[in-house]
C-alpha cells in the first residue's frame, strides 16, 4: 500500500465512526507514523507541543480501533493497515483476478469494498484515488427554506445522531406549526452532501408500500447504469441499496399512514406493510438513515426509549422569547409591550404566533388589551390548523381533552378519574396517545393543555 492510499483508507474509517474526515494534524500524524517518525519529530514539523501531537494522535488510533475491531497504535498503524488490506483482497477477489487495491468506501454489511478501476472506466475516473462519491438527490418535494428562526440546539441534536451515532430511524414530532419541517429543510441542506443519496417525501396522497420502494428502486437503479457498463443489473430489495449505499430518506407528513379516529399510530390497512419496513429498518446492519417527520409516529418507534438503539425521537418546543420577538417584528409588531406574555400564550409556535401577530397588525387590536383580560384570539387559519389535528383524535381523547380543557390548573389522574367516565385503562391509553400527539403537557404527575387548544375546545 502507498501513502495516498493508506490515508485515504483511514480517512474512510474515521469517518464513518466520527462522521468527520481527517484534519490537517491527523493525516500528518499517519504521514510521520509511516515514515517511522515519532511524535517529538511530527510535533516540530507542525510546530506543535508533543504533549498536542500525543493527544490527537490517541484518539486517531481509538477511532481507528473501534473500527477495525483490534487494537491500533502507533507501533502496529502500518500492520494493522496491511491486515486489512489482506483481508479485503482475499474475501473480494478470486486468486487469478489482478486488481490494485485502491481506494475503499464503506459498505453495508460487508464493511468495506473496493472502488477498483475495470476496463470500462475512463482514465479521469481511475487517475484520481482521492474523487469524492457522485451525490443523487430527488428534493424536488422538499419546501424551500423561508424563515428560519434559530434551532441551534435540535440541529446539532440531529446532526450528532445522524453523522456520528448513524442511527438508522429518527422520528421529529410536534404540534402543529411548531416548525418541524422548517428544521428538517435546514438539516438536510446543511448535510446532503454526506451522503450518496438524499431523498424527500411528501406524504400527502402516499403510494403503496410496493410503490414506494419501486420509486427508491428505480432512483438507485437509473443512477447506478449511468456509473458502470451494465444495463441489465439485476433489481435488489429495498434494504440492500440501503446497505449498499449511504442514504438520506426523509418522509414528511407520516401521520398521513396513520388512522383518523383512532390512538396514535394506528396504520391505515392499505399502508400496514411500512410496520415491517420500519422495523426492517432498525433490526438490520445498513448505513442509512430514515427521518420521519409528523404530529404522529408509528408505535414501535414511540416504544423505544434506549439510548443503545439505532432509533432516536426528538419531540420539537416553542421557539424562545428572543426569536418569538423577531416573529412579531417580521409580522409588524415591533414594539409592543409585554411581548413576551403574549409569547408565552401561545408557546413559541412560531405558526401560532404569525397567525395572531397578522391579526393583530391587520386590525389594529392593541396588544396590551388582549393580555389584560387573558383574551385568546383563534384566527381561521389558526383554527383550520387546530382543527386537522383535532380531528384525527379518538372519541376518547376527544373525551379527555374536553376534561383539560375545564380545568383552570394542571390535574393529576386521580382527578381525571374523578370527573370523567373513563376507566382507568382507557384513560392511561388515552392520556399515552395524546401525549405521542403532542396534544397534552405533563408536569410531574399532573396534565394540563395549552391555552390555545382550551379556547379551541371550549368553541367546539
Amino acid at each position: 500500500m502507498n501513502l495516498k492510499e493508506v490515508v485515504k483508507l483511514a480517512d474512510d474509517l474515521v469517518f464513518y465512526r466520527t462522521g468527520k474526515h481527517l484534519n490537517d494534524l491527523q493525516e500528518k500524524i499517519l504521514h510521520g507514523t509511516w515514515e517511522d517518525e515519532d511524535y517529538k519529530e511530527i510535533a516540530k514539523a507542525v510546530n506543535l507541543s508533543e504533549a498536542r501531537v500525543r493527544e490527537v494522535g490517541m484518539e486517531l488510533w481509538q477511532s481507528l480501533s473501534q473500527e477495525l475491531g483490534e487494537k491500533v497504535s502507533k507501533s502496529n498503524f502500518r500492520s494493522a493497515m496491511e491486515r486489512l488490506q489482506i483481508s479485503i483482497y482475499s474475501k473480494y477477489f478470486s486468486p487469478q483476478d489482478s486488481v490494485q487495491i485502491g481506494c475503499i468506501n464503506y459498505c453495508g454489511e460487508a464493511k468495506y469494498l473496493t472502488n477498483t478501476p475495470n476496463s470500462t472506466q475512463s482514465k479521469e475516473q481511475t487517475s484520481n484515488p482521492q474523487q469524492t462519491k457522485t451525490s443523487y438527490q430527488d428534493l424536488s418535494e422538499m419546501p424551500e427554506l423561508g424563515d428560519f428562526f434559530d434551532r441551534t440546539p435540535q440541529l446539532q441534536t440531529l446532526t450528532t445522531w445522524i453523522l456520528q451515532q448513524h442511527s438508522r430511524l429518527i422520528t421529529l414530532t410536534g404540534i402543529s406549526g411548531i416548525g418541524k419541517t422548517s428544521l428538517a429543510v435546514q438539516l438536510v441542506q446543511q448535510i446532503k452532501n454526506e451522503f450518496e443519496y438524499a431523498v424527500w417525501y411528501t406524504l400527502d396522497e402516499f403510494p403503496t408500500i410496493d410503490k414506494f420502494q419501486s420509486n427508491l428502486i428505480q432512483l438507485f437503479s437509473n443512477s447506478e447504469k449511468q456509473d458502470s457498463s451494465p444495463t441489465n443489473q439485476k433489481r435488489l430489495p429495498l434494504i440492500k441499496y440501503l446497505q449498499n449505499h449511504r442514504c438520506l430518506i426523509v418522509l414528511d407528513d407520516v401521520h398521513n399512514l396513520f388512522c383518523s379516529g383512532e390512538l396514535a399510530g394506528k396504520y391505515k390497512p392499505e399502508y400496514e406493510e411500512y410496520r415491517s419496513l420500519f422495523k426492517q429498518i432498525e433490526k438490520l446492519s445498513h448505513q442509512s438513515c430514515f427521518l420521519l417527520i409528523g404530529w404522529e409516529q408509528p408505535r414501535e418507534v414511540t416504544q423505544v426509549k434506549n439510548q443503545n438503539t439505532p432509533i432516536r425521537t426528538l419531540q420539537l418546543k416553542g421557539l424562545d422569547i428572543a426569536a418569538g420577538r423577531e416573529i412579531l417584528r417580521d409580522c409588524g409588531l415591533e414594539e409592543i409591550d409585554n411581548s413576551e406574555a403574549l409569547i408565552h400564550r401561545y408557546q413559541g409556535n412560531p405558526f401560532w404566533l404569525k397567525s395572531v401577530a397578522t391579526l393583530i397588525q391587520e386590525l389594529g387590536i392593541g396588544a396590551a388589551e388582549l393580555l389584560i383580560d387573558d383574551t385568546i384570539l383563534l384566527p381561521e387559519d389558526l383554527k383550520d390548523v387546530l382543527q386537522q389535528q383535532f380531528d384525527r383524535t379518538s372519541e376518547l381523547e376527544k373525551q379527555v381533552m374536553s376534561l383539560l380543557a375545564r380545568e383552570n390548573q394542571p390535574v393529576n389522574l386521580a382527578k381525571l378519574l374523578e370527573k370523567g367516565q373513563i376507566s382507568s385503562s382507557d384513560l392511561l391509553n388515552a392520556l399515552q396517545s395524546l401525549s405521542r400527539r403532542c396534544l397534552i403537557e405533563k408536569e410531574g404527575s399532573l396534565y394540563t393543555i395549552s391555552p390555545v387548544l382550551k379556547q379551541y375546545i371550549k368553541g367546539l
